[in-house]
């Protein structure tokens, strides 16, 4: 793993998030994430950690965590398709679980309960299953 590395989010990585996260299916503007978002959650004392490769400087991953001084928040773990099965979500984990023990708080996520790998490495780092809920959101409030 010697050919890759985790970095803070610098500004003017939001094009290249936003083509992974599209990649990956993880969110994008029409999800409300944008490069405003993403420095407004910084600000407050979140996290937008990104796996890259070294020699090549290419985006592979992020894990963005933010926080309501209650509990954190991990959002948009994901690793290119094209870099999956290569063990780099460990690495990804990893620097989130010191993030999020950096902060300080409990840690929550959501995941689509058909991603079976995705739950898999979650519980493998301590999450576990909330029980039976329901989430829902309101997009555009009216």
């Amino acid at each position: 793993m010697t050919d890759y590395r985790i970095r803070d989010y610098r500004t003017g990585d939001w094009p290249a998030i936003e083509k992974l996260w599209h990649a990956t299916g993880l969110g994008g503007a029409h999800r409300g994430d944008d490069a405003t978002v993403i420095e407004r959650t910084l600000a407050q004392g979140g996290r937008l950690l990104i796996l890259e490769r070294t020699d090549a400087g290419e985006m592979v991953g992020t894990a963005w965590i933010t926080h309501d001084h209650r509990r954190s928040y991990l959002h948009h773990f994901g690793i290119v398709p094209s870099h999956q099965g290569k063990k780099l979500s460990h690495l990804l984990m990893e620097a989130v679980i010191e993030a999020v023990r950096h902060i300080g708080l409990q840690c929550k996520l959501e995941v689509h309960r058909e991603n079976i790998k995705a739950i898999e490495l979650y519980k493998k780092y301590g999450f576990t299953y909330l029980g039976d809920y329901d989430n829902y959101i309101m997009r555009t409030i009216r």
